[in-house]
C-alpha cells in the first residue's frame, strides 16, 4: 500500500500535467490519508465541538478508520446533516452567517477529499488566485496590488452576493466531471453538498452553496471561482491590454524644450519655473487610446480589478463579469457593493485596506516623481475607529471586566496577541503610524484592568511594569511581566508593546498557517496511535485516543487527589492521550479515583 505523500505526489503530478484523473475512489480506502487527515485537524478548535450525532474527535483509533474505509468501499456511508448555528458577520452584529457544525467522521472523510482535490487543483489555480492556498494569503494579494498595478485609473470593487451559499451543485458537479473521471467519488462529493443540516432539530435540504464550517468547502469554492480567474485572464485582460508603453505627452515634452533653452541663454529663473511647470504634469499621455491595461486579483470571494482606460470601458468589464456570474456559474453581482472607483481621487476597499493611486508632485527620485501613479495601501480610519471601540465606554478606554480575575500575565498576554495580530495584518500600509491611537487606548485599557484588580491606580501600574526593549528599529517602550519558574527554567514573559509603527514592504504570512511538509506527514499523536499501547496500563489491545480541549484544564496542581490520567496528562502536557478501551472507559466513566463523586472528565470537557 502505498504512503500518503506518494499518493498526493502521484496526484500533484497529474494535475501539473492536466491529465484527468480516474479510478480516484480506491484512494480512498487507504488508511494512510486518513491517518494524514487526522493528523492535520485533531488541533482544530472544531475538533471537540460534537456534530448533531454527538461525535467528537475524542474516541479516535485504528478501527474507527477501518469502519469508514469499509463503508465507502461499499459504498455505504453517507454523509450526515451538519448543525447549523448563526455566528455575526464580520464587522457587524446585526447580519448573521450561517455556520455548519459537521460530525467528526464527516470531518475526516472530507479532509481526505480535501486533500485530494487541493493536489490536483493547486497546481492549476491561477496565480491571481490568493484564497485558501499554500505560500498564498490576504497579504500576497495585497502586495501584488502595490508592486505590479501602477498607472491604474479605475478600480472594480467586486462583491458576490452570498457568494458560498449560491454555489451551484449542477455546475460545481460539471466543473469535476470535466477533470474527475470518477463517477463513485463524483457521486460522493454530490451526497455531501446535499446532505442537508439540521436547524432547530428540523432538517432542511442544501439545494445550494458549500457549507460554511464545511472542511472541503474553500477547495471546492476555489474551484468554482477558478472559472472565473480563467474567464478574467484569458479573455478580459487579452482584450482590455494592448500597447507596450503610453505615448509621450507633447505638452511635457514642449515645456522641457523651452526650459532647456532657458537655460542655455542664462535665464535661470524662467527654468526654474518651466522645470516646476513640466513637474505638473505627466511625462507620458494619460489619455492615449492605444494604450490600456487591466489587472485582477482574487481572495477567495473577494476581487478587485484595476483598469488603465477610460470609464465606459470599465463600465463594459464589470457589465461582461456580471453576465459571466449570471450565465455561466448563475450567481448574482451585489449591486451597492460591486463599485467603479476613480482610482486617485477616491479610494478602494480590499481585503480591509484602503486602496489608492498616490499622486505627489513635490515627492522626486533622481528628479523624477516616482510616487506619482503608483498604488498605496492605508489603514482605513474606521478600522482604527472600530477596534478602538471595543477597549472603549462612553469614548473612553475602559477596564475589561471578563480579565478581572486571571493573573497580571495572562491580562498582558491577551493584551499583546490582540494588538500584535492587527498592527502585523496592517503593516504594509503607508500609514500604518495611525495605529499609534489604538496602541494607546489598548494600552490604557490593559493599566486599568490591571489597577481594577489590584485596586490600584494607572500610573502605579505603569511605573510597575513599564520598561524597555531593543527592536531593530532602536529601542521601544512596553510593559512586561515577568513569571519565575524556578531552576534553570526561564521565566514566562509576558510583554504589551514594543512592536515599530513602521511600514514592511515585504508580504509577511501572518494569516495562514505554513504547510506542513509531505514528507513529514506522520505527527507525534500518529506514531503514538500506530504504536498500539496503552499510556496508562501498558496494554496492546484497541487502543483510542483520549482528547480534552484545554491543557489548562487539567493542569491543576493544587488540586488533591487527581486522577491519573490527568496527572499524565500534565506532566507530558498533551491534550491527547492514548489509551485501550477499559481505561478509556473508566476516564469517561469517573472511575480513576473514588475520592471524587463527580468526574473530573466531566470538568475538562465542560460538562
Amino acid at each position: 500500500m502505498q504512503n500518503a505523500e506518494t499518493v498526493l505526489d502521484i496526484i500533484r503530478e497529474r494535475g501539473r500535467q492536466r491529465l484527468p484523473l480516474e479510478r480516484i475512489y480506491r484512494q480512498l480506502f487507504n488508511p494512510q490519508l486518513f491517518l494524514m487527515a487526522y493528523g492535520r485537524i485533531y488541533r482544530n478548535h472544531g475538533a471537540m465541538t460534537p456534530g448533531p450525532s454527538g461525535e467528537t474527535v475524542d474516541g479516535m483509533s485504528l478501527a474507527k478508520i477501518d469502519k469508514i474505509i469499509e463503508a465507502l468501499r461499499s459504498e455505504s456511508y453517507r454523509w450526515s446533516p451538519v448543525k447549523r448555528v448563526y455566528i455575526d458577520k464580520k464587522g457587524t452584529t446585526l447580519k448573521k452567517r450561517p455556520l455548519g457544525m459537521p460530525t467528526w467522521s464527516d470531518k475526516l472523510v472530507a479532509e481526505v477529499v480535501r486533500m485530494i482535490l487541493d493536489a490536483y487543483y493547486d497546481v492549476q489555480f491561477s496565480d491571481l488566485s490568493h484564497g485558501f492556498r499554500p505560500n498564498r494569503g490576504c497579504h500576497t494579494a495585497l502586495q501584488s496590488v502595490a508592486r505590479q498595478w501602477t498607472g491604474t485609473k479605475w478600480f472594480i470593487e467586486g462583491d458576490i452576493s452570498d457568494c458560498f451559499g449560491s454555489l451551484d451543485h449542477g455546475v460545481l458537479l460539471g466543473i469535476l466531471g470535466e477533470k474527475v473521471c470518477d463517477g463513485r467519488f463524483l457521486r460522493m462529493i454530490d451526497r455531501m453538498l446535499k446532505a442537508g443540516y439540521l436547524e432547530n432539530w428540523q432538517w432542511k435540504a442544501t439545494l445550494s452553496g458549500a457549507p460554511q464550517g464545511g472542511v472541503a468547502s474553500p477547495v471546492l469554492s476555489n474551484i468554482y471561482l477558478d472559472q472565473l480567474d480563467q474567464f478574467v485572464e484569458q479573455q478580459l485582460i487579452p482584450e482590455y491590454s494592448r500597447g507596450e508603453h503610453r505615448r509621450k505627452n507633447p505638452e511635457y515634452h514642449r515645456l522641457d524644450a523651452r526650459m532647456q533653452w532657458a537655460k542655455r541663454h542664462g535665464d535661470h529663473a524662467k527654468a526654474e519655473r518651466l522645470r516646476k511647470l513640466k513637474l505638473s504634469i505627466p511625462s507620458r499621455d494619460p489619455e492615449d487610446p492605444e494604450f490600456r491595461r487591466l489587472k485582477y486579483v482574487r481572495y477567495a470571494d473577494d476581487w478587485l480589478l484595476g483598469f488603465a482606460g477610460p470609464k465606459r470601458e470599465a463600465e463594459e468589464i464589470k457589465q461582461r463579469i456580471r453576465e459571466f456570474l449570471s450565465i455561466t456559474l448563475k450567481l448574482e453581482l451585489s449591486e451597492p457593493k460591486t463599485l467603479i472607483t476613480h482610482a486617485t481621487s477616491q479610494a478602494a476597499r480590499f481585503l480591509g485596506y484602503e486602496v489608492k493611486v498616490q499622486r505627489c508632485d513635490t515627492k522626486l527620485t533622481a528628479s523624477r516623481r516616482s510616487v506619482n501613479g503608483v498604488v498605496g495601501l492605508y489603514v482605513p480610519q474606521n478600522v482604527v475607529r472600530k477596534y478602538c471601540a471595543l477597549y472603549s465606554s462612553k469614548g473612553k478606554p475602559a477596564q475589561r471586566g471578563l480579565l478581572l480575575h486571571d493573573s497580571d500575565f495572562s491580562i498582558v498576554a491577551a493584551y499583546q496577541a490582540e494588538y500584535r495580530g492587527i498592527v502585523q495584518y496592517y503593516l504594509l500600509a503607508h500609514n500604518v503610524a495611525q495605529l499609534s491611537r489604538l496602541r494607546w487606548v489598548m494600552e490604557t485599557s490593559m493599566l486599568k484592568t490591571l489597577a481594577g484588580k489590584h485596586n490600584s491606580s494607572v500610573s502605579r501600574m505603569a511605573r510597575k511594569y513599564k520598561t524597555w526593549v531593543k527592536t531593530d528599529d532602536g529601542p521601544r517602550r512596553c510593559f512586561e511581566v515577568k513569571v519565575e519558574r524556578g531552576g534553570k527554567k526561564k521565566p514566562l514573559v509576558a510583554r504589551f508593546g514594543g512592536i515599530p509603527l513602521k511600514r514592511a514592504r515585504t508580504a509577511v504570512l501572518q494569516d495562514i498557517k505554513p504547510p506542513t511538509p509531505n514528507r513529514v506527514y506522520r505527527t507525534e499523536l500518529v506514531k503514538r496511535l500506530l504504536a498500539d499501547t496503552c499510556e496508562m496500563c501498558g496494554s496492546r489491545n484497541h487502543v483510542e485516543v483520549h482528547h480534552i480541549r484545554k491543557l489548562a484544564d487539567v493542569n491543576r496542581p493544587g488540586q488533591p487527589d487527581r486522577p491519573a490520567w490527568v496527572k499524565l496528562m500534565a506532566m507530558r502536557r498533551r491534550k491527547t492521550l492514548v489509551v485501550c478501551r477499559a481505561c478509556h472507559h473508566t476516564i469517561h466513566a469517573g472511575r480513576a479515583t473514588s475520592s471524587t463523586r463527580r468526574s473530573l472528565e466531566s470538568d475538562v470537557l465542560g460538562n
